[in-house]
């Protein structure tokens, strides 16, 4: 349970610094401030149910765009949160592809970066915690065979 959240923490964070990168780098991308986390939410959401949904589509129908799986994910995640208002906008075809592109590369490696720091952290000391109580646990049987 933990770990689920913790990948959804890290989901929502990569995709808050891809939309600022968006906003930095692509014109026509633009962030408001009222509905900016409503459309980072409705994104992150739109893409963890679409990216299974769009996989299993194009294995089943289209195998040659499996590649680009992601892309189209990330493209129909982000007219989802564009249709909520006050979040993001998106104005023109350029700024449509590139921002798909900006968005899915950024997240991507957002993900990968902070998933990997976050999750492997929180699992490491996990792993310390287990060991830890093994430990306690073996010298507790050694102390209390040595009373008997």
């Amino acid at each position: 349970m933990v770990r689920f959240l913790l990948n959804i923490c890290v989901n929502l964070l990569s995709a808050v610094i891809a939309f600022f990168v968006a906003k930095l780098v692509v014109d026509g991308f633009t962030i408001n401030g009222k509905g900016f986390i409503i459309a980072v939410a409705v994104f992150t959401v739109a893409q963890a149910i679409l990216g299974p949904f769009v996989f299993n589509l194009a294995r089943k129908y289209a195998s040659a765009i499996l590649g680009g799986i992601g892309l189209v994910s990330t493209l129909l995640a982000l007219w989802i949160a564009t249709l909520f208002p006050g979040g993001i906008m998106i104005n023109g075809t350029t700024s449509w592809i590139a921002s798909t592109l900006v968005v899915w590369i950024v997240s991507a490696l957002g993900i990968w970066i902070l998933g990997a720091l976050i999750i492997k952290k929180w699992w490491g000391t996990k792993q310390e915690d287990k060991e830890r109580l093994r430990a306690l646990a073996r010298q507790n049987k050694r102390n209390g065979g040595a009373e008997a």
